[in-house]
């Protein structure tokens, strides 16, 4: 059993589970303080329903994709296509989540605790306030998750596996922030899972690629009206690229896909033991972009700190307090 498979969604589901996990604990802290516990169970509620409107989202995702494999020569092209469809969708969704939220986490404390205090005012429908924001932030990081699932078409039970340990993690993570006060320092672990996560979302960018050639050699080989698809066909070539130019690298007995560690680099990082030079220059220049834009993010302005704040999240009367952001 290949447990390399298992690695990406770990790591995407640990880092969106921690983040709904942070949004999960303010919650309940800002129940406790406004003396309404009695709400608890729509915060239960909330998180029960976000996963399984994300497993949900994950099977129907999952019975698309085996439609549309049942079309015959069609789904022979349609596959490939939908594949590397839902790849883009995934970079372009946690490139966001990476760049945006990580922007926005040093005021994640003060956002959540405000739309709180302004749901407790409601009071007959405080319960269902509650219950939408805690689903909203559950659904959100469940379905990137799923999302970045079906892009990889990891589907079988060692990916599953994966994903139920990144949640497992970032539930004790929870509890040891939020019931036990232990200190963490909450934006070094985003800052290093960010850093991960961009590798990871680089790597979809040569899957992506690498899915479109696939779907357009089957389409140029259906007859001869599509051949003209292949705009780049090297004839004499030992394994041409249909749109991806000519070749960079064969690595196929230095560093095999199917053997340890390429097998393993393939899963997290996107590796081919042969790439081409349009994936080569997409995987450079979103990496160069995305990481610029991510590092930048780090260093944006926020608020005044206290000089003894440290990065460390702390369990304070008033529930989790973020120093400096992740």
């Amino acid at each position: 059993m290949d447990f390399s498979t298992a690695l990406p969604t770990f790591v995407i589901t640990l880092r969106e589970g921690v983040e709904a996990a942070l949004v999960v604990g303010i919650v309940l802290a800002c129940l406790k303080k406004a003396q309404r516990s009695d709400l608890n169970p729509w915060v239960l509620a909330g998180v029960g329903s976000g996963l399984a409107g994300s497993v949900l989202v994950g099977l129907g995702f999952g019975w698309l994709l085996r439609e549309v494999g049942s079309l015959g020569q069609y789904g022979a092209v349609l596959e490939p296509m939908l594949e590397g469809v839902f790849s883009v969708l995934a970079i372009a969704m946690l490139s966001w989540m990476l760049i945006w939220m990580t922007r926005q986490a040093r005021f994640l404390k003060g956002q959540v605790e405000g739309a709180v205090g302004t749901l407790l005012h409601q009071n007959s429908r405080a319960g269902w306030g509650v219950f939408g924001l805690i689903l909203f932030a559950v659904l959100r990081e469940g379905f990137e998750t799923v999302l970045f699932i079906v892009a990889k078409f990891q589907q079988g039970l060692v990916p599953a596996l994966g994903a139920l340990g990144g949640l497992v993690v970032a539930a004790g993570i929870a509890v040891l922030l939020f019931r036990w006060g232990v200190k963490l320092n909450i934006r070094l672990f985003f800052q290093t899972m960010g850093v991960l996560l961009l590798l990871v979302v680089s790597g979809l960018v040569i899957t992506a690629f690498g899915r479109f050639d696939q779907a357009f050699q089957i389409l140029a080989g259906m007859n001869r009206q599509s051949e003209a698809l292949c705009f780049f066909y090297e004839r004499f070539a030992r394994h041409p690229s249909c749109i991806l130019g000519p070749m960079v690298w064969d690595a196929t007995r230095v560093l095999p896909e199917e053997r340890f560690p390429g097998a393993l680099f393939s899963a997290l990082f996107g590796y081919t033991q042969r790439l081409y030079v349009a994936q080569a220059a997409g995987y450079v220049l979103f990496l160069g972009t995305a990481g610029l834009f991510y590092f930048r993010s780090l260093t944006g302005a926020a608020p005044s700190l206290r000089k003894k704040d440290n990065g460390t999240l702390r369990h304070t009367p008033q529930g989790p307090e973020t120093a400096g952001g992740r």
